[in-house]
């Protein structure tokens, strides 16, 4: 039998239990769109990620105040990282290190303009000079905080672009006024819209610090965020080693005593997110392995009875001169089409839905083509496999006794 008569009659047996071909289909269809869609997600959530901290960059690192233990967060907190402690730091390392500080003053402001106000969602910030290349933000509009606006402390403003566009939506926010939480700030910059990985780094303001501590108080709070950036990838190594033995100094820790504070880079943020994605993946693959065994056993099934019901039709197509590798190849080659095209469904489903992720979070959509070429080659040997014994069982009927069958 030729091979395009071969899928011919593949095709209008699968055609003629459309019921039982359509279950059969679906238990494969299930098992390839867990692993696909599982793989898609974790792909989006990892290019998030990535996004995400690009701030954090190869010669950058953070300055905290406890310490970590795997994966179950912070064992500890020590003294606080005040913003005093990081100005001696400042002083102490020289100018080959940029030293920058980011504190949280108000979590749920509502920001204002004269014409236009947000919801009670905006958080207004305290930094400094060097906040823009160290916390990886960039400038759409205007100009960047100053020294002297630190120095000085200004009431002065940058405005994260969601908040931006919320207050001046038809005009530009520079050189006008904002009220946002306790204080009355002048816009002097816009910020290049940036992404987050857990809160929306768009519905921030950022304000000197010093004109914060002045208005807030609380000068001895500890810092939330104390980012320090190298002067090149090379001299990241030199950098730490300065903070760390500078800070020790500053924060009156004793020779040989373990250090009040911990420095984390981005590498490790980056290395734990891997872990946490390959462990996702894995997962979402195992879940699909288990759809597609049952389905396997599914297509065993449908084979086998598929065989029965046809075991006359065996009989006269050998009674005519068909040899037992045709009709082995006809009933294998059912199954091969059957789950081409349960994963084909699958493998287009999957990559959708996964892919809701990056609607969420309006990111470039992404397509595992490596693991689609996997589910392929899956599902081919999911039908040879779990096909093949129906197909064998068909290949030695008797003729004689197939004829006789009724």
């Amino acid at each position: 039998m030729r091979g395009f008569e071969t899928v011919r009659e593949a095709l209008q047996a699968l055609r003629a239990n459309k019921l039982r071909s359509a279950l059969t289909l679906l238990g494969i269809v299930i098992g390839v769109f867990a692993v696909i869609a599982a793989v898609t997600a974790v792909d989006v959530i990892d290019l998030y990620f990535k996004s995400s901290i690009q701030g954090l960059g190869a010669s950058t690192f953070s300055v905290e105040r406890y310490d970590y233990v795997g994966g179950d967060g912070p064992e500890r907190y020590h003294p606080p990282l005040t913003h005093t402690q990081v100005q001696r730091l400042k002083a102490r390392t020289g100018g080959g290190v940029a030293v920058s500080v980011s504190e949280q003053f108000d979590r749920g402001a509502k920001a204002q303009s004269a014409r236009h106000e947000t919801n009670p969602n905006i958080g207004l910030y305290g930094t400094d000079a060097a906040f823009l290349g160290n916390f990886g933000y960039e400038m759409r509009a205007g100009r960047p905080l100053a020294a002297q606006d630190v120095e000085n402390g200004r009431p002065v403003a940058l405005l994260g672009s969601k908040v931006a566009e919320a207050l001046f939506p038809a005009s530009s926010p520079l050189g006008k006024d904002v009220q946002v939480g306790r204080v009355q700030l002048q816009v002097v910059g816009v910020l290049e819209e940036k992404a987050g990985l857990f809160r929306d780094p768009n519905t921030r303001v950022y304000a000197p610090i010093t004109h914060l501590f002045a208005t807030y108080g609380g000068g001895g709070r500890s810092m939330d965020d104390v980012r320090v950036r190298a002067a090149s990838d090379a001299r990241l190594p030199d950098a730490k080693d300065a903070v760390r033995s500078n800070l020790r100094v500053i924060r009156q820790a004793e020779p040989g005593a373990p250090s009040t504070f911990n420095i984390e880079s981005s590498d490790f943020l980056r290395s734990t997110f891997a872990q946490f994605t390959r462990t996702l993946t894995t997962g979402g693959a195992l879940v699909g392995l288990i759809s597609l065994l049952a389905a396997g056993v599914g297509i065993m099934n449908i084979m086998l009875v598929s065989v029965t019901e046809r075991t006359r039709e065996i009989g006269i197509r050998k009674a005519v001169g068909a040899k037992w590798r045709n009709i082995l190849w006809q009933f294998l080659l059912e199954a091969i089409i059957l789950c081409q095209i349960g994963g084909l469904i699958g493998i287009v489903l999957g990559g959708l839905g996964g892919n809701v992720a990056a609607l969420y979070w309006d990111i470039r959509p992404s397509f595992p083509w490596m693991w689609a070429a996997v589910a392929v080659g899956g599902v081919t040997l999911l039908a040879v496999v779990f096909g093949g014994y129906p197909a064998y069982k068909a290949a030695r009927l008797d003729p004689i006794e197939s004829l006789r069958y009724e």
